[in-house]
């Protein structure tokens, strides 16, 4: 019986170490995937601008409408390029405009994001910056 209990404990205590490990490591895996989503979906939205002179107003308008992040949530899209001023535009943290064409990303875990990337409630977004040379976390960019 004793050996059972043992057996058992060191069970508990193996467990207690692997579920945190595969946790993060899910995470990482959604955060690769939404990063990879947002590089075919730039890839589509610029294919569309090339073809029509024009960057797409809406998601709907390249075929990409009702795309989800692996988080579940709606990605987030908005053209810059008929914009006057970029006060719509996501801003690093001395206030930049992260692009100049367009802003494509996903809110991240949390749900939750402001336009700089500075907030906490950022920092989790998987973002597109730089005109997409950079897509990543947002707590991973330096501008």
């Amino acid at each position: 019986m004793l050996e059972v209990v043992i057996v058992m404990a060191t069970i508990a205590v193996l467990a207690t170490m692997a579920v945190p490990a595969f946790e993060r490591y899910r995470e990482r895996a959604r955060v690769f995937q939404a990063a990879s989503d947002i590089g075919a979906m730039s890839l589509s939205i610029q294919r569309h601008a090339e073809d029509n002179r024009a960057f797409p107003d809406t998601l709907d308008e390249v075929g990409l409408a009702g795309r989800t992040d692996p988080w579940g949530r709606a990605y987030r899209y908005r053209n810059l390029s008929d914009e006057k001023g970029k006060g719509g535009a996501r801003k690093d943290g001395r206030l930049n405009p992260l692009n100049s064409d367009f802003d494509l990303y996903s809110v991240g875990k949390d749900g939750e994001t402001a336009l700089p990337l500075p907030p906490p409630v950022s920092h989790d977004d998987v973002v597109r910056a730089r005109n997409g040379r950079f897509i990543g976390l947002a707590k991973d960019f330096d501008p």
